[in-house]
């Protein structure tokens, strides 16, 4: 029998009975629905998290001291700039603050940054600079802020050279970030970045708790790992600080989100061999209906291969039906997400949409060579003679 007459009796079979067919994909409908959807949504979320920590430097080392004695001076940091295997550190600290310009207040997080604190933390400037190193020589009174506390304040972004009240002190603007939104990491649109020094003597603090160091390179990342936990070792003890690698953190993230894929794809993917069982069993039904007609065609020459090719293809196309109408369904669920969660982009991938079409198809021809075989054994005498 020709592979496309087998098709054709299979689709007339399929379309003969619509209702029982369309029950019998269902499982795997449900199946391959639950396989993508999860591992789109899993992987959606993979991507836009790895996406903004890689903002933040792959390189980038990010050093916390537990205890203020001894304090570690802004110089002391500064200084690390001379090894070799570092290329720039920024020193950082953070409060709130209720801030107040034209009439208006807000509360804001307050950054006391240095100059290169913008840079190795991928803020953009929608306009303006930002915090240089003259402004924590000099402890100039200027200020960086965001759109939110832009609008809160002035009603517009339109704020260079605007004044703004801090702490009793009157800051200049001269920059102000791009709107960030809302993401995984926070946002910026709610804070305002001062120079570092005038933090220190805004809040009383004397040293440096929290700082950035990027390296050189990624080659000398590990080089420039081990320079700062020896350094940090020396000062403060062994338990008393922390170096965290953020290409580590990433590294981890994928590693956590790839496991969680293979654990949701497989919890989904016994729904598609409940599928598969249903397509056996309707199958081995239909062998049953359609006996007489099986020992007719064995009367008039149809071999044995004939009728194995005939039911697994009738098998196979229902499994791939009901497979290709589970993506066409997760497809406009995961569209209409998008439309509401702006954070995420949430799609089909084609390795997604090629194992789900494989493993239906998989399904269709494991539980349907049962009563293929079934059928094909059929001694003609017997099947012409059932009633």
């Amino acid at each position: 029998m020709k592979l496309n007459q087998a098709l054709k009796m299979a689709l007339s079979s399929i379309m003969t009975n619509k209702m029982r067919s369309f029950l019998t994909m269902l499982g795997i409908i449900v199946g391959v629905m639950a396989v993508t959807l999860l591992i789109s949504i899993v992987q959606g979320a993979t991507n836009s998290i790895t996406n903004q920590l890689s903002t933040l430097g792959g390189s980038n080392l990010t050093c916390g001291v537990l205890k203020n004695s001894p304090r570690l001076t802004l110089e002391e940091v500064e200084a690390l700039e001379e090894e070799p295997s570092i290329g720039r550190v920024s020193a950082s600290l953070k409060g709130n603050q209720t801030v107040r310009a034209a009439g208006n207040s807000y509360d804001a997080t307050i950054y006391g940054i240095t100059g290169n604190y913008i840079d190795m933390n991928s803020l953009e400037l929608a306009s303006g600079r930002g915090i240089l190193k003259i402004d924590n020589e000099y402890r100039l009174n200027t200020c960086v802020v965001g759109v939110e506390v832009a609008k809160k304040l002035y009603g517009n972004t339109d704020v260079i050279d605007q004044e703004v009240r801090i702490a009793g002190q009157t800051y200049r603007i001269i920059g102000v970030l791009n709107e960030s939104g809302v993401n995984s990491l926070g946002s910026t649109d709610q804070d305002i970045y001062i120079p570092f020094t005038n933090y220190q003597r805004m809040t009383g603090q004397s040293g440096v708790t929290q700082f950035d160091a990027a390296a050189a390179s990624e080659d000398c990342l590990a080089e420039a790992e081990k320079f700062l936990n020896d350094f940090l070792k020396e000062k403060y003890g062994k338990d008393d600080y922390m170096v965290i690698n953020m290409g580590s953190i990433i590294d981890m993230m994928e590693e956590i989100y790839n496991t969680l894929s293979y654990l949701l794809g497989g919890i989904a993917g016994i729904s598609l061999l409940v599928g598969g069982i249903g397509i056996m069993n309707i199958m081995l039904v239909s062998v049953t209906e359609r006996t007489r007609e099986i020992g007719i065609r064995k009367a008039i020459g149809a071999q044995k291969a004939d009728i194995t090719i005939q039911f697994l293809i009738e098998s196979v196309v229902l499994s791939m039906m009901g497979g290709l109408i589970g993506m066409g369904i997760s497809g406009g669920i995961l569209g209409i997400v998008n439309l509401f969660v702006k954070d995420y982009h949430f799609a089909i991938t084609i390795p997604v949409a090629l194992v789900a079409v494989l493993f239906s198809v998989g399904v269709g021809i494991i539980f349907g060579i049962y009563p293929a075989n079934k059928a094909a054994k059929l001694k003609p005498i017997d099947a012409l003679r059932f009633e």
